[in-house]
Protein backbone atom coordinates (compact mmCIF):
# COMPACT_ATOMS: atom_id res chain seq x y z
CA UNK A 1 0.00 0.00 0.00
CA UNK A 2 2.86 2.39 0.80
CA UNK A 3 4.33 1.79 -2.65
CA UNK A 4 1.01 2.59 -4.34
CA UNK A 5 0.49 5.76 -2.27
CA UNK A 6 4.02 6.90 -3.07
CA UNK A 7 3.45 6.35 -6.78
CA UNK A 8 0.07 8.11 -6.58
CA UNK A 9 1.77 11.17 -5.05
CA UNK A 10 4.39 11.12 -7.78
CA UNK A 11 1.76 11.02 -10.52
CA UNK A 12 -0.26 13.84 -8.95
CA UNK A 13 2.85 16.05 -8.97
CA UNK A 14 3.57 15.03 -12.55
CA UNK A 15 -0.03 15.87 -13.49
CA UNK A 16 0.22 19.33 -11.92
CA UNK A 17 3.52 20.00 -13.76
CA UNK A 18 2.02 18.85 -17.06
CA UNK A 19 -1.12 20.99 -16.80
CA UNK A 20 1.05 24.00 -15.91
CA UNK A 21 3.20 23.44 -19.00
CA UNK A 22 -0.01 22.90 -20.94
CA UNK A 23 -1.11 26.38 -19.86
CA UNK A 24 2.20 28.13 -20.57
CA UNK A 25 3.34 26.61 -23.87
CA UNK A 26 0.49 27.87 -26.13
CA UNK A 27 0.94 31.38 -24.72
CA UNK A 28 4.64 31.38 -25.62
CA UNK A 29 3.82 30.67 -29.26
CA UNK A 30 3.96 33.67 -31.63
CA UNK A 31 0.63 35.25 -32.60
CA UNK A 32 -2.82 34.50 -31.18
CA UNK A 33 -6.06 33.08 -32.63
CA UNK A 34 -7.98 36.37 -32.44
CA UNK A 35 -5.39 38.14 -34.60
CA UNK A 36 -5.68 35.33 -37.13
CA UNK A 37 -9.48 35.56 -37.13
CA UNK A 38 -9.19 39.34 -37.56
CA UNK A 39 -6.86 38.87 -40.55
CA UNK A 40 -9.30 36.39 -42.12
CA UNK A 41 -12.17 38.82 -41.70
CA UNK A 42 -10.21 41.40 -43.79
CA UNK A 43 -10.85 44.14 -41.24
CA UNK A 44 -14.63 43.69 -40.94
CA UNK A 45 -14.52 42.96 -37.19
CA UNK A 46 -15.17 45.85 -34.83
CA UNK A 47 -12.81 46.60 -31.87
CA UNK A 48 -15.49 45.65 -29.34
CA UNK A 49 -15.98 42.31 -31.15
CA UNK A 50 -12.25 41.65 -31.01
CA UNK A 51 -12.17 42.44 -27.29
CA UNK A 52 -15.16 40.16 -26.64
CA UNK A 53 -13.47 37.34 -28.55
CA UNK A 54 -10.23 37.77 -26.59
CA UNK A 55 -12.14 37.55 -23.33
CA UNK A 56 -14.17 34.55 -24.49
CA UNK A 57 -11.09 32.64 -25.62
CA UNK A 58 -8.97 33.56 -22.60
CA UNK A 59 -6.29 35.49 -24.51
CA UNK A 60 -7.08 38.95 -23.16
CA UNK A 61 -4.65 41.32 -21.43
CA UNK A 62 -5.29 40.11 -17.88
CA UNK A 63 -2.27 39.15 -15.75
CA UNK A 64 -1.13 35.65 -16.53
CA UNK A 65 -1.71 34.47 -12.95
CA UNK A 66 -5.42 35.39 -13.26
CA UNK A 67 -5.60 33.39 -16.48
CA UNK A 68 -3.86 30.50 -14.69
CA UNK A 69 -6.39 30.54 -11.85
CA UNK A 70 -9.26 30.52 -14.37
CA UNK A 71 -7.53 27.71 -16.22
CA UNK A 72 -7.26 25.57 -13.06
CA UNK A 73 -10.91 26.32 -12.24
CA UNK A 74 -11.96 25.23 -15.73
CA UNK A 75 -10.07 21.94 -15.33
CA UNK A 76 -11.73 21.22 -11.98
CA UNK A 77 -15.19 22.01 -13.36
CA UNK A 78 -14.60 20.26 -16.69
CA UNK A 79 -15.22 23.45 -18.66
CA UNK A 80 -12.44 23.62 -21.26
CA UNK A 81 -13.89 26.50 -23.23
CA UNK A 82 -15.01 26.81 -26.84
CA UNK A 83 -13.08 25.50 -29.82
CA UNK A 84 -11.84 28.25 -32.14
CA UNK A 85 -11.44 26.11 -35.24
CA UNK A 86 -14.94 24.63 -34.75
CA UNK A 87 -16.57 27.69 -33.17
CA UNK A 88 -18.88 27.68 -31.21
CA UNK A 89 -18.65 23.95 -30.33
CA UNK A 90 -17.34 23.29 -26.78
CA UNK A 91 -13.94 21.62 -26.56
CA UNK A 92 -15.36 18.70 -24.59
CA UNK A 93 -17.83 17.94 -27.39
CA UNK A 94 -15.07 18.07 -30.04
CA UNK A 95 -12.88 15.67 -28.07
CA UNK A 96 -15.80 13.37 -27.22
CA UNK A 97 -16.75 13.11 -30.90
CA UNK A 98 -13.21 12.00 -31.91
CA UNK A 99 -11.78 10.03 -29.02
CA UNK A 100 -13.95 6.95 -29.55
CA UNK A 101 -12.54 6.36 -33.05
CA UNK A 102 -9.00 6.92 -31.78
CA UNK A 103 -9.45 4.40 -28.97
CA UNK A 104 -10.97 1.89 -31.41
CA UNK A 105 -8.12 2.19 -33.90
CA UNK A 106 -5.20 2.54 -31.48
CA UNK A 107 -6.54 0.05 -28.95
CA UNK A 108 -7.25 -2.63 -31.55
CA UNK A 109 -3.83 -2.27 -33.16
CA UNK A 110 -2.02 -2.19 -29.80
CA UNK A 111 -3.74 -5.29 -28.41
CA UNK A 112 -3.20 -7.32 -31.59
CA UNK A 113 0.45 -6.27 -31.94
CA UNK A 114 1.24 -6.86 -28.25
CA UNK A 115 -0.49 -10.24 -27.96
CA UNK A 116 0.73 -11.71 -31.27
CA UNK A 117 4.22 -10.17 -30.97
CA UNK A 118 4.75 -11.47 -27.43
CA UNK A 119 3.48 -14.95 -28.30
CA UNK A 120 5.85 -15.10 -31.26
CA UNK A 121 8.70 -13.89 -29.04
CA UNK A 122 7.95 -16.59 -26.43
CA UNK A 123 7.87 -19.34 -29.06
CA UNK A 124 11.01 -18.03 -30.80
CA UNK A 125 12.99 -17.97 -27.54
CA UNK A 126 11.68 -21.34 -26.33
CA UNK A 127 12.61 -23.01 -29.64
CA UNK A 128 15.73 -20.99 -30.26
CA UNK A 129 17.18 -21.56 -33.72
CA UNK A 130 13.89 -22.98 -35.04
CA UNK A 131 11.86 -21.81 -38.00
CA UNK A 132 10.06 -19.00 -36.12
CA UNK A 133 13.28 -17.74 -34.52
CA UNK A 134 15.21 -17.82 -37.80
CA UNK A 135 12.69 -16.44 -40.27
CA UNK A 136 10.31 -14.04 -38.55
CA UNK A 137 12.60 -11.53 -36.73
CA UNK A 138 14.48 -10.34 -39.85
CA UNK A 139 11.25 -10.20 -41.89
CA UNK A 140 9.35 -8.19 -39.24
CA UNK A 141 12.32 -5.86 -38.63
CA UNK A 142 12.58 -5.32 -42.40
CA UNK A 143 8.87 -4.40 -42.61
CA UNK A 144 9.11 -2.20 -39.53
CA UNK A 145 12.05 -0.28 -40.98
CA UNK A 146 9.89 1.16 -43.77
CA UNK A 147 8.72 4.75 -43.26
CA UNK A 148 5.21 4.40 -41.90
CA UNK A 149 3.56 6.80 -44.35
CA UNK A 150 5.13 4.85 -47.27
CA UNK A 151 3.80 1.54 -45.96
CA UNK A 152 0.36 3.01 -45.28
CA UNK A 153 0.09 4.60 -48.72
CA UNK A 154 1.32 1.37 -50.36
CA UNK A 155 -1.33 -0.68 -48.52
CA UNK A 156 -3.98 1.90 -49.37
CA UNK A 157 -3.08 1.80 -53.08
CA UNK A 158 -2.80 -2.01 -53.30
CA UNK A 159 -5.75 -3.15 -51.17
CA UNK A 160 -7.97 -0.12 -51.60
CA UNK A 161 -7.44 1.22 -55.14
CA UNK A 162 -6.15 -1.76 -57.17
CA UNK A 163 -7.87 -4.72 -55.49
CA UNK A 164 -10.80 -2.80 -53.99
CA UNK A 165 -10.93 -5.04 -50.92
CA UNK A 166 -11.21 -2.27 -48.34
CA UNK A 167 -12.62 1.29 -48.20
CA UNK A 168 -10.23 4.13 -48.95
CA UNK A 169 -11.09 6.67 -46.29
CA UNK A 170 -13.05 7.66 -43.19
CA UNK A 171 -14.35 5.42 -40.39
CA UNK A 172 -17.68 4.47 -42.01
CA UNK A 173 -19.55 5.00 -45.24
CA UNK A 174 -21.06 8.43 -45.79
CA UNK A 175 -24.80 8.48 -45.21
CA UNK A 176 -24.76 5.47 -42.89
CA UNK A 177 -26.38 6.21 -39.53
CA UNK A 178 -24.08 5.28 -36.59
CA UNK A 179 -25.63 2.76 -34.21
CA UNK A 180 -25.32 -0.73 -32.77
CA UNK A 181 -26.56 -2.45 -35.92
CA UNK A 182 -24.84 -5.21 -37.83
CA UNK A 183 -24.71 -3.05 -40.96
CA UNK A 184 -22.88 -0.22 -39.22
CA UNK A 185 -20.54 -2.46 -37.15
CA UNK A 186 -19.46 -4.48 -40.19
CA UNK A 187 -18.96 -1.30 -42.20
CA UNK A 188 -16.84 0.29 -39.42
CA UNK A 189 -14.81 -2.94 -39.11
CA UNK A 190 -14.10 -2.92 -42.84
CA UNK A 191 -12.87 0.69 -42.60
CA UNK A 192 -10.72 -0.27 -39.59
CA UNK A 193 -8.78 -3.13 -41.19
CA UNK A 194 -6.24 -1.24 -43.29
CA UNK A 195 -5.29 1.48 -40.73
CA UNK A 196 -4.98 -1.10 -37.92
CA UNK A 197 -3.09 -3.58 -40.13
CA UNK A 198 -0.41 -1.06 -41.07
CA UNK A 199 0.13 -0.09 -37.40
CA UNK A 200 0.40 -3.77 -36.42
CA UNK A 201 2.89 -4.52 -39.21
CA UNK A 202 5.14 -1.65 -38.15
CA UNK A 203 5.08 -2.38 -34.40
CA UNK A 204 4.83 -6.19 -34.07
CA UNK A 205 8.55 -6.74 -34.73
CA UNK A 206 9.51 -4.64 -31.70
CA UNK A 207 7.16 -6.58 -29.44
CA UNK A 208 8.52 -9.92 -30.69
CA UNK A 209 12.20 -9.01 -30.35
CA UNK A 210 11.71 -7.50 -26.89
CA UNK A 211 9.98 -10.60 -25.55
CA UNK A 212 12.42 -12.95 -27.31
CA UNK A 213 15.49 -11.31 -25.78
CA UNK A 214 14.00 -11.25 -22.28
CA UNK A 215 12.84 -14.87 -22.58
CA UNK A 216 16.31 -16.04 -23.62
CA UNK A 217 17.78 -14.53 -20.44
CA UNK A 218 14.96 -16.01 -18.33
CA UNK A 219 15.40 -19.49 -19.82
CA UNK A 220 18.95 -19.56 -18.44
CA UNK A 221 17.77 -19.08 -14.83
CA UNK A 222 18.25 -21.88 -12.30
CA UNK A 223 14.55 -22.22 -11.50
CA UNK A 224 13.86 -23.11 -15.15
CA UNK A 225 16.50 -25.84 -14.98
CA UNK A 226 14.98 -27.04 -11.71
CA UNK A 227 11.51 -27.17 -13.25
CA UNK A 228 12.81 -29.20 -16.19
CA UNK A 229 14.65 -31.55 -13.80
CA UNK A 230 11.40 -32.13 -11.90
CA UNK A 231 9.78 -33.28 -15.14
CA UNK A 232 7.16 -30.55 -15.47
CA UNK A 233 5.45 -30.22 -18.83
CA UNK A 234 7.32 -27.91 -21.28
CA UNK A 235 4.20 -25.84 -21.91
CA UNK A 236 3.77 -25.19 -18.19
CA UNK A 237 7.42 -24.20 -17.76
CA UNK A 238 7.28 -21.95 -20.81
CA UNK A 239 4.16 -19.97 -19.90
CA UNK A 240 3.88 -20.18 -16.07
CA UNK A 241 7.55 -19.92 -15.15
CA UNK A 242 9.54 -18.35 -18.00
CA UNK A 243 7.02 -16.14 -19.80
CA UNK A 244 5.44 -14.80 -16.62
CA UNK A 245 8.78 -13.47 -15.39
CA UNK A 246 9.85 -12.29 -18.83
CA UNK A 247 6.71 -10.28 -19.48
CA UNK A 248 7.40 -7.45 -17.00
CA UNK A 249 9.15 -5.19 -19.58
CA UNK A 250 6.31 -5.91 -22.03
CA UNK A 251 3.76 -4.90 -19.38
CA UNK A 252 5.57 -1.57 -19.01
CA UNK A 253 5.64 -1.08 -22.77
CA UNK A 254 1.95 -1.98 -23.04
CA UNK A 255 1.05 0.53 -20.34
CA UNK A 256 3.00 3.27 -22.09
CA UNK A 257 1.42 2.32 -25.41
CA UNK A 258 -2.04 2.28 -23.84
CA UNK A 259 -1.56 5.83 -22.63
CA UNK A 260 -0.33 7.09 -25.97
CA UNK A 261 -3.26 5.44 -27.78
CA UNK A 262 -5.35 8.44 -26.71
CA UNK A 263 -2.89 10.71 -28.54
CA UNK A 264 -3.89 9.06 -31.75
CA UNK A 265 -1.83 7.77 -34.64
CA UNK A 266 -1.39 11.06 -36.46
CA UNK A 267 0.05 9.73 -39.73
CA UNK A 268 -2.48 6.90 -39.85
CA UNK A 269 -5.39 9.28 -39.40
CA UNK A 270 -3.99 11.66 -42.03
CA UNK A 271 -3.27 8.99 -44.68
CA UNK A 272 -6.61 7.19 -44.21
CA UNK A 273 -8.61 10.37 -43.40
CA UNK A 274 -9.63 8.56 -40.22
CA UNK A 275 -11.42 10.83 -37.71
CA UNK A 276 -9.45 10.90 -34.48
CA UNK A 277 -7.68 12.90 -31.82
CA UNK A 278 -4.35 13.01 -33.68
CA UNK A 279 -5.87 14.54 -36.81
CA UNK A 280 -7.84 16.99 -34.67
CA UNK A 281 -4.66 17.96 -32.78
CA UNK A 282 -2.91 18.77 -36.05
CA UNK A 283 -5.79 21.06 -37.08
CA UNK A 284 -5.76 22.71 -33.64
CA UNK A 285 -2.04 23.52 -33.85
CA UNK A 286 -2.36 24.88 -37.39
CA UNK A 287 -5.34 27.03 -36.38
CA UNK A 288 -3.82 28.26 -33.07
CA UNK A 289 -6.86 26.79 -31.35
CA UNK A 290 -5.58 27.24 -27.78
CA UNK A 291 -8.60 25.81 -25.92
CA UNK A 292 -8.71 22.69 -28.10
CA UNK A 293 -4.93 22.20 -27.89
CA UNK A 294 -5.05 22.46 -24.12
CA UNK A 295 -8.01 20.10 -23.92
CA UNK A 296 -6.30 17.50 -26.12
CA UNK A 297 -2.95 17.76 -24.33
CA UNK A 298 -4.71 17.47 -21.00
CA UNK A 299 -6.59 14.36 -22.15
CA UNK A 300 -3.43 12.73 -23.50
CA UNK A 301 -1.41 13.55 -20.37
CA UNK A 302 -4.09 12.22 -18.04
CA UNK A 303 -4.35 9.02 -20.10
CA UNK A 304 -0.57 8.42 -20.03
CA UNK A 305 -0.30 9.02 -16.28
CA UNK A 306 -3.36 6.88 -15.53
CA UNK A 307 -2.03 4.03 -17.69
CA UNK A 308 1.35 4.16 -15.92
CA UNK A 309 -0.32 4.16 -12.51
CA UNK A 310 -2.35 1.09 -13.46
CA UNK A 311 0.84 -0.60 -14.66
CA UNK A 312 2.49 0.15 -11.30
CA UNK A 313 -0.45 -1.51 -9.53
CA UNK A 314 -0.17 -4.50 -11.87
CA UNK A 315 3.56 -4.70 -11.10
CA UNK A 316 2.76 -5.16 -7.43
CA UNK A 317 0.68 -8.17 -8.39
CA UNK A 318 3.16 -9.69 -10.85
CA UNK A 319 6.50 -9.08 -9.10
CA UNK A 320 6.76 -10.03 -5.39
CA UNK A 321 10.02 -8.05 -5.11
CA UNK A 322 8.04 -4.82 -5.54
CA UNK A 323 5.79 -5.76 -2.59
CA UNK A 324 8.74 -6.63 -0.38
CA UNK A 325 10.49 -3.31 -1.12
Amino acid sequence: MRFILRRLGFYLIAFWASITLNFLLPRFMPGDPVSRMFARSTGRMQPEQIEALRKLLGVDDRPIWEQYVDYLHSIVTGQMGVSISRFPTPVTEVIASQIGWTLLLGGTALVIAAVVGNLLGILAAWRRGGAIDSALPPVLVFIGSFPYFWLAMGALYLFGVVLGWFPLRHAFTDGLEPGFTWEFISDAAAHLVLPALTIVLVSIGGWMLGMRNTMIATNAEDYITMAEAKGLRPGRIMFRYAARNAMLPSVTSFGMGLGFVVGGALLTEVVFAYPGVGYQLLNAVQGLDYPLMQGLFLTITAAVLLANFLVDILYVRLDPRVRSN
